[in-house]
């Protein structure tokens, strides 16, 4: 199973006094347990398609010219733009950026689709683990002065606690 599901529920009619009405497709997303909703109309499905052309294959999209007024036919393109959007993830090991923006997802370019869904509570034990060794190892706070059985004193580190807690004292 793919950890991002979309569904196109509903549509709605927009009418607007400046241009032409048109019709706004509700497009619900699953992602890790995580919903939420983004609403687009069909020119930005055809904008889509056509960057997608030039990075993928991507399937049929349904007609750009119907009959915006008749049910039916909006009912037939929501679910043909809902099958549009299921065959990209369906057929996509890597969904694009591009994708991934016009459903409002965020992404991690440089991972595959199943590592960058994940979330921090089903991420396993395991993984989360350190898998470098430390750099540097102290056996004892290096910021505190020697004690006063070593050989050699630390000159840079006497130095700096002399300079802040004793100004007017004078170096050895």
């Amino acid at each position: 199973m793919h950890p991002v599901s979309v569904s196109i529920p509903s549509f709605r009619s927009e009418d607007n006094a400046m241009e032409k009405g048109y019709t706004v497709f509700k497009i619900e997303v699953l992602m890790s347990g995580r919903q939420h909703t983004v609403e687009k109309r069909y020119s930005e499905f055809h904008a889509l398609h056509k960057m997608l052309k030039k990075i993928i294959k991507p399937p049929e999209i349904p007609s750009k010219h119907v009959r915006n007024w008749v049910p039916k036919v909006l009912e037939q393109r929501r679910q043909g733009l809902e099958l549009y959007l299921q065959t990209i993830i369906m057929e996509n090991e890597i969904l694009p950026k591009i994708f991934l923006d016009f459903l409002n997802i965020r992404h991690f370019p440089s991972l595959p689709k199943t590592e960058s869904c994940g979330s921090f509570e089903t991420e396993s034990e395991e993984s989360s683990k350190l898998t470098h060794q430390p750099a540097l190892l102290f056996l004892r706070d290096p910021y505190l002065l020697p004690a006063t059985n070593d050989t050699f004193s630390n000159v840079v580190i006497e130095g700096v606690i002399h300079g802040i807690f004793y100004p007017d004292l004078q170096p050895r």
